[in-house]
């Protein structure tokens, strides 16, 4: 008889309880070896060359380099590559940028036990692995149009708080450029004041609180 595949598996995570708590989890499952550790995204794309592990679990908020850049860096060099991003965060935003940089996959970290193992063994067969109420929140994100990247500058400076005039300092504009982005701004968001522009923001993790 042949042995049953053993699924090779690098967990990218800069907190180490998190981290350790993960392999210990993982390596209790039979058909699994964490072949790989890494702490932020510039080191997961280093062990990612070296070991080219089956699955990864990637989380996102990371220092040096976050983890949907290193899913893009990884990615583009291993098209192939499957990870499942692995995150505290459900807004909108990070899940579609996390599937939009060539993750297969988006669980939260307090997924239950089994449902990770299962998201890993789904990935490493080529599949997909997005719960229905993710699926749910990237539909969502999906359907709103894209903002510009002046159009996110104009929101985050609002999500501080700034006045227009304040704004128009800040990116060396004049008051009514300003205006003229907030209206864009409030029309691709689909709401009608600044304080809902605000926390569409907050939720769809363009800015922070």
């Amino acid at each position: 008889m042949s042995q049953p595949k053993v699924i090779r598996v690098l967990v990218v995570d800069d907190h180490p309880v998190v981290r350790q708590g993960l392999v210990a989890l993982l390596e209790e499952a039979p058909d699994v070896v964490v072949v790989g550790q890494a702490v932020n995204g510039l080191e997961a794309v280093t062990v990612f060359q070296q070991q080219q592990p089956d699955v990864t679990l990637m989380d996102l908020r990371m220092p040096l380099m976050d983890g949907v850049a290193a899913i893009a860096a990884i990615c583009a060099e291993f098209p192939a590559a499957r990870i499942i991003v692995l995150s505290t965060y459900d807004n909108d935003e990070n899940i579609y940028q996390g599937l939009y940089s060539g993750a297969k996959g988006y669980l939260l970290k307090d997924a239950e036990p089994e449902e990770l193992l299962r998201a890993i063994r789904a990935v490493d067969q080529g599949q997909k692995y997005i719960p229905p109420q993710i699926g749910a929140k990237l539909l969502e994100r999906m359907a709103t149009p894209e903002l510009s990247e002046r159009e996110v500058e104009v929101l985050r400076l609002l999500a501080q708080g700034k006045s227009n005039q304040e704004i128009a300092k800040a990116l060396n504009v004049v008051e009514g450029t300003v205006k003229f982005h907030l209206n864009k701004i409030l029309s691709k968001l689909g709401v009608s004041d600044r304080t809902q522009a605000v926390i569409a923001a907050f939720r769809r993790g363009i800015a922070s609180p």
